[in-house]
């Protein structure tokens, strides 16, 4: 009831206005009439109507010219009482509809899937307002789901965490307490906490990666890059990864390709894309980058031999927070950001990233533009 009234009150003001507009609207009408009653139909035009009322009512022409400036007051007062009532109900069909779009706008911010719906004189803003709510609800959804695996990704990653330090904590225990411990031994379990705390430290670097992911807009600056040199140097920087699974690389790349884009940045995507194959492949097997010029493109492939990508992962693998194998994160896993990234830096400069996956071989394929135009 209160926004019911609320409602009415809103419009009164607007009702009010446009009152006084047709009132003044109205008093000039008065006032002419008064004038032509004066100047015209007092003399000349009252006569007229005079002797015209008097024939028809059959009495004379005095008698009815008695009773004419009153009855002419009395007509005048009651078109002003009738025009006051249809005033006021224009007043009322006019702003009703801005009322049910005021009570529409409401709508929007209900969560339930009931359709808004508005007089059928309205249909082009009832279309409007109902693609509104239906962004809306979208994008709440999003931002719950994006929530929800950020909230699963700190949980999962605060148990990787207190995996490796509970490790370091407990040779760390050993190694200080056994003071007679033989140096094989020794020299294990430091190797064993050194390795841990390794795998620590990534882990909280990784949070720091998320925060500064979700908090900043990757910024691009682009200059001629010679990729050839690019990819050699990345797959001399990733040895020892590459070599701890026992794969090598293959490079199939034309020495004189350049591209136009942030090396920093293209550099991230490629070791993310790479460490990625590695991380995935067939121990002791080939990874293959074939980078090549097509038309006014370049792509490059990283391609792997390892267990097949099922269809509905390949749709999602770059997603935020999306870790193909939940079994071996703890060993291999990041947190899930290094082909969300990759992709948003691809984007960023105009190409586009995908992956491809059957019958043990994986293509993750990079399109990129060969001009300045993605700049």
């Amino acid at each position: 009831m209160k926004a019911k009234n609320k409602r009415q009150f809103d419009y009164t003001r607007l009702q009010i206005k446009i009152l006084f507009a047709l009132i003044g609207v109205i008093a000039s009408s008065i006032f002419a009439l008064v004038l032509m009653y004066f100047f015209h139909w007092n003399s000349i035009g009252g006569r007229w109507i005079t002797q015209i009322a008097a024939d028809f009512l059959q009495v004379g022409f005095f008698v009815v010219q008695n009773i004419y400036p009153p009855f002419f007051i009395l007509l005048v007062l009651l078109i002003c009482a009738g025009l006051f009532f249809i005033i006021r109900a224009f007043l009322r069909y006019v702003t009703k509809p801005l009322s049910d779009v005021e009570q529409s706008l409401g709508m929007l911010l209900i969560d339930n899937s009931e359709e808004i719906r508005l007089p059928e004189e309205l249909t082009a803003i009832t279309q409007r307002l109902n693609a509104m709510k239906q962004t809306l609800e979208r994008r709440k959804l999003e931002v719950q789901s994006a929530e929800q695996r950020k909230n699963e990704l700190v949980v999962y990653l605060a148990h990787d965490i207190r995996t490796p330090l509970t490790s370091v904590i407990g040779y760390l225990s050993l190694l200080e307490e056994v003071e007679n411990m033989p140096l094989e031994q020794r020299k294990k379990y430091t190797h064993i906490a050194l390795d841990k705390s390794y795998r620590l430290e990534k882990m909280i670097n990784e949070f720091f990666e998320i925060t500064r992911y979700n908090l900043q807009q990757i910024q691009i600056e682009k200059m001629d890059i010679d990729l050839y040199y690019m990819l050699v140097q990345l797959t001399d920087e990733l040895l020892p990864i590459l070599s701890s699974h026992g794969n090598t690389t293959v490079l199939h790349a034309d020495e004189e390709l350049m591209i136009y884009g942030d090396s920093e940045k293209l550099g991230r995507v490629f070791t993310n894309v790479l460490k990625n194959a590695a991380a995935y492949s067939f121990p002791n097997t080939e990874i293959h980058i074939i980078a090549q010029k097509i038309e006014d493109t370049v792509t490059i492939t990283f391609q792997n031999t390892g267990d097949t990508i099922p269809p509905e992962k390949c749709a999602t693998i770059f997603e935020k927070f999306y870790r193909l194998d939940e079994a071996r994160t703890s060993d291999t896993g990041g947190a899930g950001l290094g082909l969300a990234i990759a992709k948003e830096i691809i984007i960023l400069h105009g190409g586009s990233i995908t992956v491809e996956s059957h019958e043990h071989l994986t293509s993750f394929v990079i399109t990129l533009p060969l001009n300045h135009t993605g700049s």
